[in-house]
């Protein structure tokens, strides 16, 4: 194929720059950490997902050096050929441990956990019931299950209540799914009347608390422990690459449903089996957080910290529930020349636009870490008041 029948996407990319939201990555020259160096340039970080620090922690990066020596740097095949490594099994068995659940069943990713699970569980003359505002990776997995879908309004239990009172007779099995922390607004799913209205309707919970595992909850067992809701759940999906600090994703269920995955879930039948170093990392920053409460705390305070420092200074930071901390700016070019001049202060916060959220409510999403000091996010505050007033939103 000839550079000529590409030309369509050098239109689609000129696009991206008239509307002012075309982007080249910066590079990391080093760890993932509070401070960076993007560039050649050191940063404060507010852009990872590494909320408790664990991603350069030294035991974490001991466990998974040691890993490499004893088993080699990857699995070798996927788990139902040769790649099922014992490491996998411990970290199952200490993932569901730490959950209190019956069962983990480990993926690669968050997102094959979504593609994965609801295609395999979800079938036809089965419904799905999901949330306006899900992650990407659910909707795609929504996409590729056989049954039929219908979406509710964000959080709003009336709409809810509304499809299974209008739908639930038509159907075999009826599916709910909601993210628990959603990533955008850093808002709660009201996980408690979404379980009591489920079980009124003879309906299945599937919640993804990517963003609330190693945040929310007793140190770290995430949302579903912030409910106190263990048991209640279907399906509980985590990711081992946000507070975990490393890579995959998880689902904790009961026994027969991880039977179940090992047979049918094409993530796991198709893509080589998580490498030991992760595995090994993973296993050692579980034992940290059963351990102890303190990177949960210190990531906490953090966020309260900054959090106040930016509403005190006038700028929107929605609704968020948790340490997620978007900083409202509406148009999408104004987003990205607010997330520039950012980066030219010494702060990395990436902007947010369409179509990751609607058209018009473009933020700068700050992501707060146990890792930061109170002088990097002193620092980080600074820079957002000056950029703040030279552009106007504040």
């Amino acid at each position: 194929m000839s550079k000529e029948n590409l030309k369509f996407i050098d239109a689609r990319i000129n696009q991206l720059k008239e509307d002012g939201v075309y982007r080249k990555l910066p590079v990391n020259e080093g760890p993932c950490d509070n401070l960076i160096t993007l560039n050649n340039k050191k940063v404060i970080n507010l852009s990872s997902n590494n909320y408790l620090g664990l991603a350069n922690h030294p035991r974490v990066k001991d466990a998974a050096k040691k890993a490499v020596d004893e088993y080699g740097a990857g699995a070798g095949s996927v788990r139902t050929i040769v790649g099922n490594q014992d490491l996998l099994e411990k970290l199952e068995a200490l993932l569901a441990e730490f959950k209190e659940e019956e069962a983990v069943m480990l993926f690669q990713s968050g997102l094959n956990c979504n593609i994965g699970t609801i295609q395999a569980i979800a079938d036809k003359g089965d419904l799905i019931i999901s949330d306006a505002l899900n992650h990407a990776s659910i909707i795609d997995g929504v996409r590729l299950s056989k049954a039929d879908k219908a979406v509710y309004k964000h959080n709003d239990m009336d709409d809810l209540k509304r499809i299974l009172e209008e739908k639930r007779s038509d159907y075999n099995n009826v599916l709910i799914i909601t993210d628990a922390v959603f990533s955008m607004d850093g808002d709660l799913a009201p996980l408690d009347d979404i379980v009591s209205i489920a079980k009124s309707y003879n309906a299945l919970t599937y919640v993804d608390d990517a963003h609330g595992s190693g945040v929310l909850g007793k140190s770290g067992r995430g949302t579903i422990d912030h409910f106190g809701l263990h048991g209640e759940v279907d399906f509980i999906v985590g990711t081992l690459s946000k507070a975990i600090g490393v890579v995959g994703g998880y689902v904790a269920t009961k026994h027969n449903v991880k039977e179940w995955l090992l047979h049918r879930a094409r993530p796991l039948l198709f893509s080589t089996a998580l490498p030991p170093a992760a595995t090994a990392a993973t296993i050692e920053s579980v034992k940290m957080l059963m351990e102890s409460e303190s990177h949960t705390k210190k990531l906490w305070d953090n966020a309260k910290y900054f959090k106040e420092g930016l509403k005190d200074l006038g700028f929107d930071i929605g609704h968020s529930q948790t340490p997620i901390t978007p900083v409202m700016i509406g148009e999408a070019s104004k987003t990205m020349e607010f997330s520039k001049a950012l980066l030219e202060e010494g702060v990395f916060v990436s902007g947010i636009v369409f179509p990751t959220v609607p058209k018009g409510t473009g933020r700068c999403r700050a992501m707060i870490s146990a890792s930061h000091t109170k002088e990097n996010l002193d620092e980080a505050i600074e820079a957002f008041e000056k950029v703040g007033k030279s552009l106007g939103v504040i």
